[in-house]
């Protein structure tokens, strides 16, 4: 907002009043101006219009969804419409709505060719089943098989302690 000032030889009392009340008038003014502006940002937007926006960027709300996921993912649309489709953009778009490092093989061997794994941590699968579904079916390529491999890391120590052992070998013979 444009800060108004008087000139030197209008500074008086009464002037700054006026001065004051225009301010507080012409900054309510912008803000009713800018509210249309700030219903396109995901992020403040009012619910019901985030409803829209969902709407117009092919977004569905899936059944228990959280407000704030919902809104990263009408927020990263069309970035993650652009990224869908290739090994590198499924990892960018998993990323961006949280749920974390992914791990994804296609064409192994002793396998169909159009099974893909996706290697998650088991908090990430059990945190996120629902939103890793709707993700593949709309992110996923269309005629591929997702598998979910949940990777389990397990704390492992090891010794090493010398060992000197004496080996003998007794033959008995009758």
């Amino acid at each position: 907002m444009i800060k108004l000032d008087l000139k030197f030889w209008l500074a008086g009392t009464e002037l700054t009043k006026l001065k004051d009340a225009a301010q507080s008038w012409w900054e309510k003014v912008e803000g009713w101006l800018r509210w249309p502006l700030l219903q396109l940002d995901a992020d403040t937007c009012h619910l019901v219009m985030l409803d829209l926006l969902a709407w117009q960027r092919d977004i569905t709300r899936f059944k228990g969804e959280p407000e704030a996921l919902y809104r990263l993912r009408v927020k990263y649309a069309f970035i993650n419409a652009v990224d869908a489709g290739s090994t590198a953009g499924m990892k960018r778009i998993l990323q961006r709505l949280g749920v974390g490092y992914v791990e994804i093989e296609e064409r192994m061997p002793d396998r169909d060719w159009d099974v893909v794994l996706l290697r998650f941590s088991d908090s990430q699968l059990s945190k996120n089943p629902e939103l890793l579904r709707v993700l593949i079916q709309q992110y996923g390529r269309t005629c591929r098989r997702y598998d979910f491999v949940t990777l389990t890391p397990v704390t492992l120590r090891v010794a090493v302690v010398d060992f000197n052992d004496d080996q003998q070998t007794l033959v008995a013979s009758l």
